[in-house]
């Protein structure tokens, strides 16, 4: 269920997963957490349908680069925000369509520019508070907002009437405390629909720096710099 560090910890069989051919037990490692969130609030949740789009806010967090990838792959025309040009960059480089600075560019307007004003089809937020009622203004008509965090804060003023005429869904979810038989469903749907992807290269693993187990105050100082792109990794 997460929550510490340790050498060996215990896991029920259903929610286990194979390691793919041709990656390392590092690499591996930085794989399910947000492998088993991105799929179960974009594609179970959201339903993101082919030929739809998806907006990833933060994408060059762990789940932003899983999010990218995973949609890119599936064919999803892909959007995603970043704070920095480097961050930007790379997550062109992992697949988005395009690229959107949000310290530098408002990212409504940079969405409705790139869709001709329709907006996407599914938002991927870890964000919430200010950004929600521009997030409504950025979907299409049936979009579909998932919420999975909220840095910026729970709470936020929304338009029920816009939610009306555009027949907008909102909704999110949390994964920790879910049923075992709920996350096994999810890793077998990893298993047959995406763990493929990884063996043929379609998509990587992103892992900007591990440190030794004895180290994680230092890996948490990294993390919290907001410095990195993709996951952080403790190894043993």
């Amino acid at each position: 269920h997460g929550g510490g560090y340790a050498e060996y910890c215990t896991a029920p069989e259903v929610q286990a997963l194979p390691i793919p051919k041709g990656l390392s037990a590092l690499e591996a490692a930085s794989l399910p957490e947000t492998f088993f969130t991105v799929w179960s609030n974009v594609y179970d949740r959201a339903h993101l349908a082919p030929g739809e789009s998806l907006l990833v806010q933060g994408g060059s967090s762990g789940i932003g680069v899983t999010a990218i990838q995973i949609a890119h792959a599936m064919g999803n025309r892909v959007y995603a925000t970043a704070g920095s040009d480097e961050k930007v960059a790379a997550c062109v480089t992992l697949g988005a369509d395009r690229g959107i600075n949000y310290r530098t560019q408002d990212f409504l307007e940079e969405i409705k520019a790139a869709t001709g004003g329709k907006g996407v089809n599914v938002i991927l937020d870890m964000v919430g508070g200010d950004y929600v009622p521009r997030e409504i203004k950025c979907l299409a008509e049936e979009g579909r907002l998932v919420f999975i965090a909220s840095l910026g804060g729970s709470k936020a003023e929304i338009d029920i009437f816009e939610i009306q005429r555009r027949r907008l869904v909102i909704t999110g979810s949390t994964l920790r405390p879910r049923p075992v038989e709920f996350k096994g469903a999810i890793a077998r749907s990893l298993t047959e629909q995406i763990w493929p992807l990884l063996e043929a290269g379609k998509i990587k693993p992103v892992i900007y720096k591990s440190f030794p187990l004895a180290q994680a105050s230092e890996a948490h100082r990294l993390m919290e710099s907001s410095a990195h792109i993709g996951k952080i990794v403790l190894e043993i």
